[in-house]
């Protein structure tokens, strides 16, 4: 993916064959669109698994919970998978409060992600 087709604090990127879409620290009303970009991106790697890497993510509002939700949703019709890696534990308390957590695989790091293994 050409440098210019990235929306401004997402970073995508190839790992293993799999598309890693790496968030800031912060998503929010203010640069959902650009996350709901960012996946629609990776959406058209190729790759049926999509990787979310929110390890650097200290939180996330219902805006990016909702554009997650969207994504998990197109994806999965696709035939494909979005994984989360989430580290923090307001993000992971989000989840769970919100009940959305059994949706996504969700990984505490990027390798267990990539591979497809929680530990």
């Amino acid at each position: 993916m050409p440098p210019s087709a990235v929306p401004d604090g997402f970073g995508i990127t190839s790992v293993d064959g799999l598309t890693v879409v790496t968030t800031p620290e912060e998503i929010d009303m203010t640069n959902a669109e650009l996350l709901r970009a960012a996946l629609m991106a990776a959406r058209t790697s190729g790759s049926a698994v999509v990787v979310v890497d929110m390890s650097s993510t200290e939180y996330c509002d219902s805006t990016g919970l909702n554009t997650l939700v969207r994504a998990q949703k197109k994806v999965s019709d696709d035939g494909g998978e979005l994984r989360l890696v989430v580290r923090t534990s307001a993000v992971q308390r989000m989840l769970a409060v919100t009940g959305v957590e059994k949706l996504f695989g969700v990984y505490p790091t990027l390798t267990g992600a990539l591979h497809g293994v929680s530990s």
